[in-house]
């Protein structure tokens, strides 16, 4: 570890505003040979972890999985954090100065920055960045994750400048100061500046004093996860995932994940936020350890997906609540060490 200590940066943000697109973004830049990833996602699967790999980085990442990291924060994010901490760093390799742990897009950051508080042996500069996505704006203030995420900001980047007009850009900071007016905003058309500027050191000490409980549910959204039944050709695929947005409607929040179809000798990364859906892409990475769908929607009911064409395509598990609770038969956040 480095004598000057540690940058510990939560990179936070609703459902779909590119935490993880910007996170990869840094790992590919020079100056992240410094540094390690903890990736948490509210699913059974992480996804997050192995589009970051595909990148063949050989960056430490470690998963924290099956669980909300803000629900139920226990002694797995402690002892992950020490194990990337006191890892041996490879031969030729600098100093460990910087762990990113990017929460899933429904993580409350208080709980989260109130467990980091106990590990002050590692003497950690810890920060909160936030995302705010130009397409959706203020939006998605409508849920109070988003409102919590960028509140604790101490540093909010826009993303997906590339996908709306320049004057939406010039206008973020102020749309951003309507929302956390002490937050550092980085609001920057050149996408590798704005990568830069993400991750970089706070001149300012970060504050610790957010307010929000631990436990908190997460009102009125649930997930569930979908897994095809058999060989999938593409055009029925398209034609499902075209049925689940139409049967949800404004209800969908996010889908994410890969699926092997007939037509590819890899499978398709698939993603969407709200009922807008991103090209599919095939996944460079080899032997991918899983295939499915998560999906994120609110007010969903038990059968709504059951009913969706074509029947029998994929078998959905039944709905739940993305967060762990104490004295349920759910489990807990349970560490997978993936370095």
């Amino acid at each position: 570890m480095s004598e000057a200590g540690l940058d510990f940066f939560v990179l936070t943000g609703f459902l779909g505003s590119g935490k993880t697109t910007l996170l990869r973004d840094f790992l590919e830049l020079p100056e992240a040979a410094d540094t390690a990833v903890i990736v948490n996602e509210a699913g059974e699967i992480g996804l997050d972890g192995v589009v970051l790999r595909e990148s063949g980085s050989e960056l430490p990442i470690a998963e924290l999985a099956n669980g909300c990291v803000c629900c139920q924060i226990g002694s797995d994010l402690a002892f992950t954090i020490d194990r990337l901490v006191m890892a041996p760093r490879p031969l030729g390799a600098g100093p460990l100065r910087r762990i990113i742990l990017e929460t899933s897009g429904l993580s409350m950051p208080g709980p989260v920055l109130r467990t980091l508080a106990t590990l002050a042996e590692h003497r950690m500069r810890v920060a909160v960045i936030g995302t705010f996505d130009l397409t959706r704006g203020n939006d998605v203030a409508a849920y109070e994750e988003a409102v919590a995420q960028w509140a604790a900001a101490h540093r909010i980047v826009a993303t997906k400048a590339d996908l709306v007009a320049p004057a939406a850009l010039a206008d973020a900071p102020s749309r951003i100061a309507d929302i956390n007016p002490v937050a550092e905003v980085v609001a920057i058309a050149d996408r590798t500046d704005a990568v830069r500027a993400a991750f970089a050191s706070l001149t300012a000490p970060p504050r610790l004093d957010v307010a929000s409980a631990p436990g908190t549910a997460h009102p009125r959204v649930a997930l569930c996860l979908a897994r095809p039944s058999g060989e999938v050709a593409y055009p029925d695929l398209a034609a499902w995932l075209d049925n689940v947005a139409g049967a949800l409607g404004e209800r969908l929040l996010r889908i994410k994940g890969l699926v092997q179809v007939a037509e590819s000798p890899r499978p398709l990364l698939i993603e969407c936020v709200g009922t807008t859906f991103s090209p599919p892409r095939v996944l460079r990475i080899e032997k991918p350890p899983f295939t499915g769908l998560v999906i994120i929607a609110r007010d969903a009911a038990a059968a709504e997906l059951a009913q969706v064409a074509p029947a029998g395509l994929f078998k959905v598990s039944p709905w739940k609540a993305p967060e762990a609770s104490n004295g349920t038969d759910r489990p807990g956040i349970k560490a997978e060490w993936v370095a």
